[in-house]
């Protein structure tokens, strides 16, 4: 909006230039009329006058230029103008001056910058000036003499009739103007108000809540509470949140008038306004819904006759769109994009915040079951060795003592038995406590663990295990994924000595160019993978669920090959630019 200073600059200016045109008027006139300019009596004065004139009108432009020119200097330019037009007269023969139109731009000055009134007091000193100069030459003055000018005095005083009545008009229109500017920047600070409003209660809102969808909600209420608060209370707006799903399909998760039929529908986001919204991070905006290649899909959207497409977007990465439908033409005006942008932006924050926190519930839950699933492990193996084998103790002690009293030799050879069961149970005992914390994976790293592994397992196992690992294949691994990788390993052996019949089982590490690859295979009887995964869920051990999400904490993945009667291999990847190697 134009401020009235800057209306005034604006004014100043075209006077300026005005002044400029009218004093090179004068000079032309000046040479085309040398008896009244540069060859008549009083040349060296019209100079003087031209010189100073345009030296003023030269300072009045570096004022403006510099925005020094202040309010007062209105005034002391009519009067200058006006004594310049009187001065121009004097210099140029009186009644018989070519440059009485020059009494024109103080008369259009005054008109233009006060009132009908000043303009009339302008023309009426210039008039009085241009009579009292043209019979101060006259040989004899007389009003019979100045009787033949009074045409141009008319002149003057009709040129300020007709400046200052279309100056008081031009007045009237700016100021309507200038009105009707300041209701507009009025109701545009009202919507930025009500769009802060908005915004902030919206904020308070997400910020109050980490539930993923009650986020969503939020996020179409705030846009059926803009349409209200920008008086469009009776419009009833289609509303659909898009988020992209794993295979980079947009599904509809939350909306807003859509019928079930349409809440099913899927779209990949790569035409239309959906594919514009995405690929330039700015609101699109479509005036037939209906055809749009992706939206038309929608049944409620072809009673919409507008539609705007606003991305949710963090730094580079999109989250989704989200879409609103007017079935009235003209609604998303650029006042209201802006309030869908803001309200996208906040939401893109709590979105993720929301999401962040549900991954962690998940992987608190899951932590939690892969906790319960460790314990329920070692219960079952502490029930299944250790714990029989001290129950056996126990008895074969109440027999020994029972024989003590009735065959003494036979109680010295059950003793020596019993001594042979203790050790065993001390080496399994202690084979679990390796398993639970290896403290030599923590110090010499993952071959000399799995080596040890291997050797406190063929004390109480007879199941040979063969490990193949050149020196130092382990080099560029960190401890955490050391760990991780041992784990996978222990569970995948354990897997095979129980469920496998195998004879052998082969442990292979290797590195091929920038990923670690550790093997398990043996020579049992295999399974049929996709018949124990379709079910798995229901079983009670967790432990190949436990191997992939393992693997996936270390950034690498765990693929099973098997068939049954053909062995297993269980193939363990793991990329070691990850691992800082």
């Amino acid at each position: 909006m134009l401020t009235d200073s800057r209306r005034r600059s604006q004014l100043d200016w075209l006077v300026s230039n005005l002044r400029w045109l009218l004093l090179l008027a004068v000079v032309v006139f000046a040479f085309i009329t040398p008896e009244q300019g540069f060859e008549g009596p009083f040349a060296p004065f019209l100079i003087a006058t031209l010189v100073t004139a345009a030296l003023y009108n030269l300072i009045l432009m570096l004022l403006m230029l510099y925005e020094t020119f202040p309010r007062s200097m209105a005034w002391i330019t009519l009067g200058t103008d006006a004594a310049l037009s009187v001065a121009l007269i004097a210099a140029s023969g009186g009644f018989q001056s070519p440059f009485l139109f020059f009494g024109i731009l103080p008369i259009i000055t005054a008109a233009l910058r006060f009132s009908f009134f000043v303009s009339i007091l302008v023309a009426l000193f210039i008039t009085l000036g241009y009579f009292g100069i043209g019979l101060a030459y006259t040989p004899e003055p007389s009003l019979a003499a100045a009787l033949p000018w009074t045409g141009n005095a008319a002149t003057l005083l009709l040129a300020a009739l007709i400046a200052g009545l279309v100056g008081q008009r031009m007045r009237r229109y700016i100021s309507a103007l200038a009105e009707a500017e300041r209701a507009e920047e009025l109701r545009r600070l009202r919507a930025r108000h009500q769009q802060s409003r908005l915004i902030f209660e919206l904020a308070s809102t997400l910020s109050a809540t980490l539930n993923y969808q009650k986020v969503l909600e939020a996020m179409l209420d705030v846009g059926e509470i803009g349409l209200q608060e920008l008086g469009r209370r009776t419009v009833s707006q289609v509303s659909i949140v898009f988020l992209f799903d794993k295979q980079q399909q947009l599904r509809v998760v939350a909306s807003r008038r859509l019928s079930p039929r349409d809440e099913r529908l899927v779209i990949p986001g790569q035409r239309g306004i959906v594919a514009q919204a995405l690929m330039t991070a700015e609101p699109a905006l479509s005036k037939n819904p209906g055809q749009d290649p992706e939206l038309g899909q929608f049944i409620a959207m072809h009673r919409c006759q507008e539609a705007v497409a606003v991305p949710l977007r963090a730094g580079f990465e999109n989250f989704g769109v989200v879409v609103f439908g007017s079935p009235a033409p003209g609604l998303y005006t650029p006042d209201y994009q802006d309030l869908l942008v803001a309200m996208c932006n906040q939401a893109v924050v709590a979105l993720q915040n929301a999401r962040l926190y549900q991954d962690l519930m998940e992987e608190k839950e899951r932590i939690v079951a892969v906790e319960e699933d460790a314990r329920k492990k070692l219960a079952r193996d502490l029930h299944d060795g250790p714990t029989q084998s001290i129950a056996a103790i126990a008895m074969r002690l109440n027999y020994v003592r029972k024989l003590m009293e009735t065959d003494p030799d036979q109680a010295r050879e059950e003793l020596v038995r019993l001594e042979k069961l203790a050790r065993q149970t001390t080496k399994e005992i202690r084979h679990m406590l390796f398993t639970l914390r290896p403290l030599i994976l923590e110090t010499q790293g993952l071959r000399a663990a799995l080596a040890q592994y291997i050797a406190k397992r063929a004390e109480t196992d007879p199941l040979p295990i063969h490990l193949e690992a050149p020196e130092g294949v382990d080099a560029r691994l960190d401890k955490d994924a050391q760990g991780v990788i041992f784990y996978i390993i222990e569970e995948a052996i354990s897997n095979a000595r129980k469920h496998a019949n195998a004879q052998n089982v082969w442990v292979r590490l290797r590195v091929e160019d920038d990923t670690f690859i550790a093997e398990v295979e043996d020579d049992g009887q295999g399974f049929d993978l996709d018949a124990v995964l379709a079910d798995y869920t229901t079983r009670g051990s967790l432990g190949m669920t436990n191997m992939f999400e393992r693997a996936e904490l270390v950034g690498g993945r765990v693929d099973i090959h098997t068939a049954p009667g053909h062995g297993t291999r269980v193939v363990l990847t793991v990329p070691l630019e990850r691992q800082g190697g």
